[in-house]
């Protein structure tokens, strides 16, 4: 052989490898799934069929996502309100580690912490954002850029608002600038028969020219589909991230006139209806583009309704499935909430887990199926969930360890197996009594057996005063170490 022939040999083989490592590379990128999250707002745990047979709304979509995919019974969101909540899912970290209150004015989550975006941007995804941030930007003057939000916090695309529709300012965000600032005045707005936090309601302030209360899901909607269609048409090999954030059900309860009357849940049932229609159309989007197939999707609600006792009386409906309290609260209503999976051929259609999970726990999970490392201290409260996804968890072991949920009034809450300990009594939050001092030889605070009190009825503090010292060191030291996850 002689020396030209055997470099071209040495460059051919080369070129293969190279090229077979190339290939492995796109296919690698390729086989991940894309990855949609629909987060409705101040929805029930049970106001979807899925999750109550009785329920008074029709929400077939919602409903379908369970029918093929898996329905977690026992998951909750990071904190019992909206911002808390939000973080813990981007981040992967319990909200009380933070600061959280200074949400108006400054970005809840640092310049270089890990997010469920910069992950999966990491991992070749194309990250899309839709909706309400409500975890801060640097805010100084509307006609500004404004400073880390989601285009600096690794989505490639943000459309939305800074929170929700009945906290003004009132305007849409592309990227990180007002659309239009918010030069107008919007006066406040209350629904007569509901209480003064329900129905109708938002809050005076400015508002931009181009918003309008009622038109935000379906702009929202709008542009979800278009980021589907776009991302279909371009051909590319890079999958696709969206987060969906809508700011609904949560007030103004502003349902459109095609849905009034379609749930005999009220107002607040028409809305989660229109919610639901607006879900569908999304779904729709993904089975047109041909993506469905090939899409992780998770439905989730950020924390509990605003619903009281007389609401589900009048109605006949009840958000919570006989759960105790409401959002902001320190009982299950606040914060145990819908979770649903769909991913075809991976997840099995029509199943159900009773595995307990924080919305932390998507990031782990989420780097575990693109087989992405998380980088030292990311994700600090997150615990991979896939082998219940994928079937492989034995049903009667804990897939992560305790969690950890913050509520209103400097309230706690942990659950540790079926014993879930709250710090003080009362609820924390929007129920009553929220606050309620010791009496002399009484509980100081409240301990339930989640396994046969699911209604938290029933405060057996004083009988266990071991599994209270034994919970009541596991929050100290889980609030103490910044690395929960091993």
């Amino acid at each position: 052989m002689n020396k030209t022939m055997h470099l071209a040999i040495i460059l051919l083989v080369v070129t293969l490898v190279w090229s077979d490592s190339l290939y492995a590379a796109n296919d690698k990128t390729s086989d991940n799934p894309n990855v949609v999250i629909i987060l409705v707002d101040d929805m029930g745990y049970s106001d979807s069929g899925s999750y109550n047979p009785n329920s008074q709304i029709p929400t077939p979509n919602i409903d379908s996502l369970a029918q093929k995919g898996m329905r977690f019974t026992d998951a909750h969101a990071p904190g019992a309100l909206c911002h808390p909540s939000r973080y813990g899912l981007m981040t992967g970290q319990y909200p009380f580690r933070i600061d959280y209150t200074v949400w108006p004015t400054q970005p809840l989550i640092k310049k270089d912490q890990t997010t469920l975006a910069s992950l999966l941007k990491s991992a070749g995804y194309r990250t899309n954002m839709v909706g309400k941030w409500h975890l801060g930007f640097k805010e100084s003057s509307y006609d500004k850029t404004l400073p880390g939000g989601p285009v600096d916090r690794g989505f490639d695309t943000f459309y939305g608002m800074r929170a929700s529709t009945d906290i003004p300012p009132y305007f849409y965000i592309r990227g990180e600038q007002a659309v239009f600032p918010p030069t107008g005045e919007i006066a406040g707005n209350a629904s007569e028969g509901w209480s003064n936090i329900q129905g109708a309601f938002w809050r005076a302030g400015g508002i931009a020219p181009d918003l309008k209360l009622p038109d935000v899901l379906p702009r929202f909607t709008n542009e979800a589909v278009s980021i589907i269609e776009k991302h279909a048409a371009s051909k590319t090999e890079d999958p696709m991230m969206l987060y969906l954030a809508y700011p609904a059900p949560h007030t103004p309860w502003l349902p459109d006139a095609e849905f009034i009357g379609k749930s005999n849940a009220g107002m607040y049932g028409d809305f989660v209806v229109m919610v639901d229609a607006m879900i569908g159309r999304v779904l729709t989007a993904l089975d047109d583009a041909n993506m469905s197939d090939n899409t992780l999707v998770i439905f989730a609600s950020d924390n509990g309704p605003i619903w009281y006792d007389v609401d589900a009386l009048r109605f006949g409906h009840d958000p919570r499935a006989g759960l105790r309290g409401m959002k902001g609260d320190a009982w299950e209503g606040g914060h145990r909430m819908p979770f649903i999976v769909r991913w075809p051929d991976q997840v099995k259609a029509h199943s159900t887990t009773d595995q307990t999970i924080s919305f932390t726990d998507v990031m782990a999970t989420l780097a575990a199926i693109t087989d992405t490392s998380l980088a030292k201290g990311a994700g600090p409260d997150s615990f991979n969930f896939l082998p219940v996804l994928i079937g492989q968890q034995p049903v009667n072991k804990p897939i992560r360890g305790p969690v950890v949920i913050p509520a209103g009034n400097n309230v706690m809450s942990i659950r540790s197996g079926p014993w879930k300990l709250i710090t003080t009594l009362g609820s924390g939050g929007f129920s009553k009594p929220r606050v309620v001092k010791p009496v002399a030889g009484g509980p100081t605070a409240q301990l339930y057996n989640m396994a046969t009190d699911k209604a938290e009825t029933s405060n057996v503090f004083l009988k266990h005063p071991d599994i209270v010292k034994r919970l009541q060191a596991e929050l100290a030291h889980i609030k103490s170490v910044k690395q929960t996850r091993p």
